[in-house]
């Protein structure tokens, strides 16, 4: 992800530091020269990284600006641990965050997903002992708990400076090196930005699920087929040409242009798979579906930013057997050539996608919505009107009732249903003398069925429970079939 430098340049960063065998360094010269670390191993292996400079004392200053914008970023902020003194200090922000205004808000967290590492031009024993660090650790709970505290080991130098920043880089900064497989055909890519580790539940499974090494190609897709699915995250797909020590070619920084510029062009020159997969997804409109580890899937595209230059780009489902719903389960999905008949027709004019579900979705089905009143009093209408067709629409006039009794069930419209008893009730008491009893007994058996819902407390009440016609003997009796 894209990185912010914060770097302190406070009064209490001048203090010196004594180094034996050389001339007086002072802290902030310690810093500069761990950043300056920092971003050489981002221009070798992080060019396509972008990163702000912000230096900041009483008072901040933005150095180095972004070009683009971004919404998830990575805070590293390098200070010597002083607290300060007075209003203004870190210790006075950090002990009267919670009363500040909206206007001068503290600011952590930060409104935007990040991780914040804290670079101390101190050993630990000196934070301890000034109680700095409980204050920077309090920074990281505050972010989240996303980040971590750096510190010198040993005497204050460039080397242990040089040591810490290495920790830094090794933590966040290694580049992503995958081999790219597909049968025979293999290519070292860099993947970038690197995947990060992903947790599918911290309760059930809390072990970070990361993608393999070994990026094989287990099947390609038209593009209509695979539509636009939900992944995790995007990622470019970058070649890597090595030469038979097995160091990069043409991805390093050298001190001459010229020797970059040819190291290029004897790694342009050399066959590529990388660049093969990338030429063919995009003239044929495929994807190739990739395995990133077990039940985890992903897929490498073509995409374009703008009309002469395009990309091989990687995306990441969810893991699982099942990632895209409309494709059924990877496991299952196999080449053409082992189905009886194309699933796309002889011409090509056709899909096997998407597969139809087995259960009837919910969403397939007739909705009741009631977002203004003619919508409620059409359905109540329309079980009045079945009522007095008893018993002839005895059928219909059920499927309305057990249809609103659910709708008001889950929406929790319990004196609906009350209402819509009074109403059956007072419709059986102006049944005309000619009408059939069954009218009667069926009328006042679903006027009781529904005050027994409104309740919300029966088994009548439960969702998935419908009202059935009553069970009548016009010889005398009369039964209910619960």
């Amino acid at each position: 992800m894209p990185t912010v430098v914060v770097m302190d340049v406070s009064l209490s960063m001048t203090r010196p530091v004594s180094i034996e065998g050389s001339e007086e360094y002072q802290r902030k010269h310690l810093a500069a020269h761990g950043l300056t670390m920092l971003f050489e191993h981002m221009a070798t292996n992080y060019k396509l990284e972008f990163t702000a400079l912000v230096v900041f004392s009483s008072l901040w200053e933005l150095m180095v600006p972004f070009t683009r914008d971004y919404n998830t970023l990575q805070v590293v902020l390098v200070t010597d641990g002083c607290l300060g003194i007075g209003r203004g200090s870190l210790r006075h922000s950090l002990a009267t965050h919670n009363q500040r205004s909206d206007n001068n808000r503290f600011p952590l967290p930060f409104p935007f997903p990040s991780k914040l590492y804290i670079m101390c031009m101190a050993n630990l024993e000196e934070l301890q002992s000034s109680e700095s660090l409980d204050c920077l650790e309090q920074l990281i709970d505050l972010n989240n708990g996303e980040g971590q505290i750096f510190t010198i080991d040993g005497p204050l130098c460039l080397k242990n400076v040089q040591s810490m920043f290495g920790k830094l880089i090794d933590l966040a900064y290694t580049p992503f090196h995958a081999v790219l497989k597909c049968g025979h055909l293999t290519s070292d890519v860099q993947v970038f930005p690197r995947p990060e580790p992903f947790i599918i539940d911290e309760e059930i499974d809390p072990i970070p699920k990361v993608i393999n090494t070994d990026l094989e190609i287990v099947g390609f897709i038209d593009i209509a087929d695979i539509s636009s699915p939900p992944v995790l995250s995007r990622h470019l797909v970058l070649p890597i040409a090595l030469n038979k020590e097995g160091d990069e070619v043409g991805t390093g920084i050298t001190d001459d242009n010229e020797d970059e510029n040819s190291a290029n062009q004897i790694a342009g020159k050399i066959p590529n798979f990388c660049v093969l997969l990338h030429g063919s997804l995009k003239v044929e409109g495929m994807v190739a579906i990739v395995q990133l580890g077990p039940e985890w899937h992903g897929m490498l595209y073509s995409q374009a930013d703008s009309k002469k230059k395009s990309n091989l780009m990687m995306s990441l489902f969810e893991p699982g057997p099942e990632p895209l719903p409309w494709l059924g389960k990877m496991a299952q999905l196999g080449p053409i050539s082992d189905a009886k008949e194309n699933p796309y027709g002889e011409d090509d004019n056709k899909s096997p996608f998407p597969l139809q579900p087995k259960n009837k979705r919910s969403y397939a089905q007739n909705v009741t919505v009631w977002i203004k009143p003619s919508g409620l009093q059409t359905d109540v209408q329309k079980i009045l009107r079945n009522a007095r067709k008893l018993p002839e629409k005895t059928q219909t006039f059920y499927k309305e009732l057990n249809r609103l009794r659910k709708a008001a069930l889950a929406f929790g419209f319990l004196d609906l249903l009350k209402g819509v008893a009074d109403m059956l009730e007072r419709e059986c008491t102006l049944l005309p003398d000619t009408a059939h009893p069954d009218a009667a007994f069926q009328l006042s058996h679903a006027a009781r069925q529904l005050k027994l819902a409104s309740t919300g407390t029966s088994d009548y009440a439960a969702y998935d429970h419908n009202i059935t016609p009553l069970q009548t003997d016009f010889s005398g009796s009369s039964t209910e079939r619960m």
